[in-house]
């Protein structure tokens, strides 16, 4: 097994016997409004994207992301993807720019076991769409991630844009299962 396959250095959690006690009450949806703000990484996974119109047949990394509102206390889980391709190239120094790992103008090696418990900033937005059974849901997705130098102070939803905006997920063929 290679450090890869270890990925995340979270607690993975157990599997449940039927008889077992369980404890845990479950956690209450936040919908953040689009705004700026911090993030911290929970965990990746490694996948494949299978091609779309868009973007052919790649390797991708599945982020958990906390996304926080230091306003509310709120805290939000988004599910992002990045896509491991020459054409998302940007988007990926982006990422890695917004978590500190890389500085503009200079190569880097991605890092993937330093991403686990990563911090930055991130522009979130969101999204509605219907679900299998018909219904109009919503929930938050990423627009873009900030370069920490030029984050001051979180800009919060009183600043951001409310127009529909395209997350590399809908640029590249998006996933339902993700939404």
């Amino acid at each position: 097994m290679t450090t890869f396959d270890n990925y995340s250095n979270n607690d993975q959690g157990h599997e449940l016997d039927w008889d077992d006690e369980i404890t845990k009450d479950s956690s209450e949806f936040s919908l953040l409004k689009p705004g700026k703000y911090p993030f911290t990484v929970k965990s990746w996974s490694r996948g494949q994207h299978n091609g779309s119109a868009k973007l052919p047949p790649c390797k991708m990394c599945e982020l958990e992301i906390i996304v926080n509102d230091p306003s509310t206390g709120d805290e939000a889980l988004i599910k992002h993807r990045l896509y491991l391709h020459s054409k998302t190239e940007g988007l990926l120094s982006q990422f890695f720019v917004s978590i500190g790992l890389k500085k503009h103008g200079e190569t880097l090696k991605m890092q993937w076991n330093k991403v686990p418990g990563a911090k930055g900033y991130c522009n979130v937005y969101v999204d509605t769409w219907k679900g299998d059974d018909g219904n109009e849901r919503k929930s938050n997705k990423i627009k873009s991630f900030c370069d920490p130098a030029k984050v001051s102070a979180p800009t919060m939803a009183s600043q951001a844009s409310t127009a529909p905006a395209q997350s590399q997920d809908d640029a590249f063929g998006g996933f339902g299962s993700w939404n």
